[in-house]
């Protein structure tokens, strides 16, 4: 993996008192403490788009971890842990566009624009007892600025447009917390989901 400037920690304060920081090394204690046993999602280790399609199905929830926690520990930072009161309540999954296996295999979801100077953002996994409490428009927010620190030019999501969420619905994210970060919709590759962007200065 080509390595990338290093970015200084991201500390984003709103209203409910929220850290935004970026996960390293001595923060994978808390990532995986924020996913708990099932890892976040059924097993999944936010490694779904990570990893090509066939490979994710056929790896162990055990070997997802594994995966996500050698990208931890490379130095990469592919991704940020919002904090309250010093406990870690959500993450945001993002890296440049081609560290992402399954979106470079994707037919529904082709690159937009300079896919060089291209991050995306695959996944949110907040705690539910802090949900709707706007935590994905401060990940946004953070993520932003993440990026840019780390020479990015655009920043890209796949959000939803839902009226209700069932089961892991809008893991992806939700558009009208995209607009409200100053997102634009791109592209719409289904009846649901939004491909969006917001160039970076």
């Amino acid at each position: 993996m080509a390595s990338r400037p290093r970015a200084e920690i991201i500390v984003a304060l709103t209203p409910n008192s929220t850290d935004i920081k970026p996960v390293t090394p001595q923060r994978w204690r808390d990532l995986e403490r924020l996913f708990g046993p099932r890892g976040a999602y059924y097993g999944c280790w936010c490694t779904f788009w990570r990893l090509r399609r066939r490979d994710f199905r056929a790896a162990s929830p055990d070997e997802r971890k594994a995966t996500l926690r050698g990208w931890v520990r490379s130095g990469a930072e592919p991704g940020l842990i919002a904090y309250r009161e010093g406990k870690p309540v959500a993450w945001c999954a993002m890296a440049p566009r081609t560290e992402y296996a399954a979106l470079a295999n994707s037919r529904k979801l082709k690159p937009i624009g300079d896919v060089a100077g291209t991050w995306s953002i695959t996944c949110y996994f907040i705690a539910k007892e802090h949900r709707r409490t706007g935590l994905m428009t401060a990940l946004l927010d953070a993520a932003a600025r993440h990026a840019r620190r780390n020479g990015a030019r655009v920043l890209e999501g796949f959000p939803i447009v839902a009226d209700a969420l069932r089961g892991c619905e809008g893991y992806t994210g939700l558009v009208p917390a995209y607009k409200k970060a100053g997102f634009r919709v791109v592209a719409k590759p289904n009846g649901s989901m939004r491909v969006m962007q917001k160039a970076l200065k």
